[in-house]
């Protein structure tokens, strides 16, 4: 967990194979270091750290997770729900989006990262599949906003719009927007965007 909160990357490998060797179960690691990327979302949100340390702390974890993957089982560890996430077709920005992707892991969700640049259809065949809990859309140009209202209006159209939660995030992305196209959330930043999910799926 301090790994993660002090954004000691160097470190985190060695402290995983530690807690491992001293016969810590590898789930209970990573519970730790969910909690504290917990941290490290209440510190950016009272100011004291910022993207890029969220960005830090994600990859903090990631390299834990390459050390206790092979040591779990899928029954360690009970997933909170599914979630499919993309950057929408013709934006190639991924830094939030692979933020809120690590962060939405460490919190307890299965992630689904369909990447950048997704077309309508890909998202709507991910969620045909995956039968996810939420779809996680992001776009960081104005321009690109519109795919997001095609995607939304391609789920309803094929029967599955109301079958998964649609969160939208990017700057340009307002709460208003997230209304006007049937959306069900507009995140703040990737901290809210969990915050947002883990409520669906608690409620």
């Amino acid at each position: 967990m301090d790994c993660v909160v002090n954004l000691r990357y160097d470190e985190i490998s060695e402290a995983s194979q530690a807690a491992l060797d001293a016969g810590v179960p590898a789930c209970e690691v990573v519970k730790a270091m969910g909690g504290g990327m917990t941290v490290v979302g209440e510190k950016y949100e009272a100011g004291e750290y910022f993207l890029s340390e969220l960005i830090v702390s994600g990859e903090v974890m990631k390299e834990g997770m390459k050390v206790l993957q092979p040591h779990l089982k899928t029954s360690d560890i009970k997933k909170k729900g599914k979630v499919v996430i993309g950057t929408v077709r013709g934006d190639l920005h991924d830094i939030g989006k692979n933020v809120v992707s690590v962060m939405l892991g460490a919190a307890g969700f299965e992630v689904i990262d369909l990447g950048v640049d997704v077309s309508s259809d890909s998202f709507v065949g991910a969620v045909r599949e995956h039968k996810p809990d939420i779809l996680g859309m992001s776009a960081l140009l104005t321009v690109t906003m519109p795919e997001m209202e095609l995607v939304v209006d391609s789920l309803t159209k094929v029967g599955l719009r109301e079958k998964v939660k649609v969160i939208l995030g990017g700057a340009p992305i307002t709460s208003e927007y997230a209304k006007k196209i049937d959306a069900d959330a507009a995140a703040r930043d990737a901290v809210d965007g969990v915050k947002i999910c883990s409520a669906w799926v608690e409620a």
